[in-house]
């Protein structure tokens, strides 16, 4: 049995945040890095506990995405993980139902980075993939992101868009996407 916690990160206590931590590195097998760490707090996080050890997690952040010369409240979700022992059981879908909800209800766009084994998750629960150019409006100015081309996805909650057109991201430090 599994239980679903849905909690802010001023809410994390050290444990919790320890065990986080611990989960993502596992998951992300030595590439989570520790601007990696500080993208995935700061917003909403979906914990997901299995005889009271947790297994999966899932975060919502506010970042502000520039589309057609709008700038759009965004919901950018980050650090979602399953243990390996727990993949392939609907863990995913569980984490990111929370999720969604919040972005819905609180922002203007929901958008997250894909990794090719996990865009089938969320193509299926309606995230679209972002067809145009992708950037990053960065100390320098903007600057073109391609390698991120076929991996951002969005959940149009508000404004139409063109998924067509280039979409940039704020500024931060490591991966910008």
């Amino acid at each position: 049995m599994t239980e679903l916690r849905v909690t802010h990160t001023a809410d994390l206590d050290a444990g919790t945040r320890r065990a986080l931590r611990a989960l993502l590195e596992l998951t992300f097998d030595g590439g989570f890095t520790e601007e990696d760490w500080s993208h995935s707090l700061g917003g909403m996080h979906a914990l997901l506990y299995a005889e009271g050890t947790l297994i999966g997690h899932a975060a919502v952040v506010q970042r502000q995405l520039l589309h057609a010369d709008r700038v759009l409240r965004t919901g950018y979700v980050e650090g979602v993980a399953v243990h390996p022992g727990h993949q392939r059981q609907g863990h995913g879908g569980r984490l990111m139902a929370p999720l969604e909800r919040i972005i819905r209800d609180g922002y203007e766009l929901g958008a997250l980075g894909a990794a090719e084994d996990a865009q089938r998750l969320y193509r299926g629960r309606g995230w679209l993939p972002w067809l145009g150019p992708t950037a990053a409006l960065t100390p320098a100015g903007i600057v073109r992101t391609p390698e991120e081309d076929d991996a951002i996805h969005v959940l149009p909650v508000g404004p139409p868009l063109d998924r067509t057109s280039e979409l940039i991201c704020d500024w931060r430090v490591g991966d910008v996407w």
